[in-house]
């Protein structure tokens, strides 16, 4: 057979394959077993078990979590003082279902210590143990991403002051049982050192724990400035995304997408900065912010600057997807920070007469706030309509709101997106792109 003949019989060879193979838009029927998963190209892989550890007690001795290994939390788990957890940079943990006292968490107590160093090319990964990702994998093969309360979440204990019920130096926090000693939070050390989180992706949490109660993706209680809080993705959470209570640990790098209640919430006199973040309101998303202030005799401020927001705005009025909520005598800046794309009804205000005294006595500092209403035909489309003072001065907040806020058609202040590109699902499924 000549050259000619030879590289015909090639080509159609390859035309045949191509022909007979399944196209991503074609529609797959193909059913997997549970311990496989269907991949983009319509086909069932074996998923690897072998690798999996199963976490059932609490750490009391220093460890590590290798990335070679898939870590199960079974229960709640608590990293106990005087202990280091270490997890390497591309390492997946997932956590079972559970609900009530039973449900499933990282917990890291005052005194110990999380060692978690993942980095742009090998995040760390907290997911739920129905999520069949795999070591080197970014994106879910088989969640969708508005699932959530598969599990717990992730949270991190210091012995930074607080201002919790009745002016105690330590409290419990939400979401563990008062039995748990390992719950308490607070304390007299401002530098306080918990350890180094960066580049992690907290993925499907908030079980429900009680009516009303839920752990939210990332809690920091009682948190102090020596402890490195940086690039951090929470995805669907059923409760808040991020909450801060206290302490005083600076954090960089947030986005969070489609938690259950507020994005980003901060509490109890915090004192540290939020630099840098995004938030994406989902379908049941009540507030973008929710900043409260002291429940005790102690007072403090934070800063939080340089955000942009995505309401779930669809021209229609929205009963939650709020702007922001002030509340309890907040203390706090708030600067460089863009809104879009929320509804008619979504507002920024102020709660009670405690915040409004505090804005009106200078304690609650506003500076460059951009609203684009651009989509909107009805509704809160002016300054006026959007701020609004429940506390007794609405008129005056709502004059005042020239001076700090404006209604713009596009951006020219924010997030810098591009700290979450590539490594975050955020990135990959396309939700950066209006950012």
């Amino acid at each position: 057979m000549n050259t000619f003949n030879k590289l015909l019989l090639l080509t159609f060879a390859a035309l045949s394959i191509g022909l007979g193979s399944c196209d991503k838009e074609d529609e797959c029927t193909l059913t997997c077993g549970t311990d496989e998963v269907l991949t983009a190209d319509c086909t069932c892989v074996k998923i690897n078990t072998s690798n999996e550890v199963k976490v059932t007690s609490n750490i009391t001795a220093n460890t590590t979590w290798t990335k070679d290994k898939i870590w199960i939390l079974t229960t709640r788990i608590a990293v106990v003082s005087g202990t280091t957890l270490t997890i390497e940079a591309g390492t997946i943990v997932k956590g079972e279902a559970g609900s009530g006292a039973n449900a499933t968490a990282l917990l890291i107590a005052r005194g110990a210590k999380l060692i978690a160093k993942g980095t742009s090319t090998s995040p760390i990964i907290f997911t739920s143990s129905a999520d069949k990702i795999q070591p080197g994998q970014i994106e879910s093969p088989n969640l969708e991403n508005t699932v959530n309360g598969l599990w717990g979440g992730l949270l991190i204990l210091g012995k930074a002051p607080i201002s919790g019920s009745g002016s105690a130096e330590a409290v419990q926090i939400e979401g563990i049982p008062a039995s748990d000693v390992n719950g308490l939070f607070g304390g007299t050390d401002p530098a306080d050192n918990s350890g180094e989180l960066t580049y992690i992706s907290i993925r499907h949490g908030g079980a429900n724990i009680g009516e009303g109660n839920e752990i939210n993706g990332l809690t920091l209680g009682g948190v102090g400035s020596g402890t490195k809080v940086e690039n951090i993705e929470i995805i669907s959470n059923q409760d808040d995304g991020l909450e801060v209570f206290g302490g005083s640990v600076n954090i960089k790098n947030v986005i969070v997408w489609n938690a259950g209640d507020d994005q980003i919430d901060c509490d109890q006199a915090w004192t540290g900065t939020l630099d840098n973040f995004i938030a994406i309101l989902g379908t049941d998303s009540d507030h973008g912010l929710e900043f409260d202030g002291p429940e005790g005799s102690r007072t403090g401020s934070f800063t939080v600057k340089n955000g942009s927001l995505k309401g779930k705005g669809n021209g229609t009025a929205i009963t939650n997807g709020e702007y922001a909520d002030f509340r309890d005598k907040l203390e706090c800046t708030l600067e460089n920070v863009y809104f879009f794309n929320f509804s008619t009804s979504s507002d920024f205000e102020l709660d009670n007469a405690g915040v409004s005294d505090n804005w009106a006595a200078g304690k609650i500092v506003l500076k460059n706030l951009e609203f684009n209403v651009s989509h909107l035909t009805s509704g809160n489309t002016t300054l006026d309509a959007i701020f609004k003072d429940d506390g007794g001065r609405d008129a005056a907040f709502n004059t005042a709101a020239a001076g700090f806020a404006k209604i713009v058609t596009s951006k020219s202040t924010g997030a810098n997106k591009s700290a979450f590109a590539a490594w975050t699902v955020s990135d990959k499924k396309g939700q950066l792109a209006e950012f």
